[in-house]
């Protein structure tokens, strides 16, 4: 176990039941982006509930123009990695592009990450047909499935690259019609990325199963971040719903503990890092 240990009392692992429960007493619910070992310590270490090994490795890590090129395997190393790190954070993998080309792919790569990655959930992109026979075929294996709506990268020529989603009448009852779907197809969380604040609100309070917000306003149950945004990293433009946790303080894990304080408290994002 890659963890330091101290005399503070021990955490309850969370789990996806756990997070449904933070939900519903009110407790808002924090996530972090990492993909390796050293920065899921400082997730542990700061309070982190929820920690996401995206495949947003491949524009971070990998240095990508596109999530697409991540393959399973991608996903499976860093996932391992990372779960060295923890000790009771919710560990949580995506399924890369295509992954989900057939539930029988879905199962294939969902039981790599769980198995050899060691995931106790899969995070799976868009709520057309084929995505909520994955869900459910997920669901029904014991695997804990978190969905994810609004700008999702996997789709970005769809969409003609990454646009703010939702700001139309008829798209915003559309996306709020998929998340009514992945959660009856029995998602346990859903990621809401780059949409109307409004819009992310709605969304929240039509649910029972907790969102995550990403550029998605602060009305949502919680808030995800990557961790080279949260520690001012990422080189070049940062995405505007991101903010430098580590500017005018003295160490990374400092930083993560401030954002861990900040979303607990509901004061991140702030309107300077939502959309309208």
């Amino acid at each position: 176990m890659y963890m330091e240990k101290s005399g503070a009392p021990r955490r309850k692992p969370v789990t996806a039941p756990g997070l449904r429960a933070m939900k519903e007493k009110g407790q808002r619910i924090v996530a972090l982006t990492a993909y390796d070992a050293s920065f899921a310590v400082l997730a542990e270490r700061a309070g982190v509930d929820f920690v996401l090994v995206g495949d947003s490795l491949g524009m971070v890590i990998q240095g990508q123009s596109t999530t697409l090129p991540v393959t399973v395997d991608d996903m499976v190393y860093h996932t391992r990695m990372v779960a060295r790190g923890l000790e009771t954070a919710l560990l949580v993998a995506d399924l890369p592009f295509m992954a989900d080309r057939s539930v029988e792919h879905a199962l294939e790569a969902a039981w790599r990450l769980v198995a050899e990655g060691g995931a106790a959930m899969v995070k799976l992109e868009g709520a057309a047909a084929h995505h909520l026979a994955v869900i459910e075929a997920l669901v029904s294996r014991g695997i804990p499935v978190c969905a994810h709506l609004g700008l999702t990268p996997q789709s970005v020529h769809a969409m003609g690259g990454f646009k703010i989603q939702g700001r139309q009448q008829e798209a915003a009852d559309r996306l709020l019609q998929e998340a009514l779907q992945v959660e009856a197809a029995g998602a346990a969380a859903l990621v809401l990325e780059g949409i109307p604040t409004a819009l992310g609100k709605i969304v929240s309070q039509r649910l029972a199963i907790p969102t995550i917000g990403i550029g998605a306003g602060v009305e949502c149950d919680g808030q995800v971040l990557v961790i080279y945004d949260l520690l001012g990293l990422t080189p070049g433009r940062r995405p505007k719903f991101s903010k430098d946790f580590l500017e005018g303080r003295g160490s990374a894990l400092a930083a993560v503990q401030a954002y861990v304080e900040d979303v607990r408290a509901g004061v991140f994002p702030g309107l300077e890092h939502s959309f309208d």
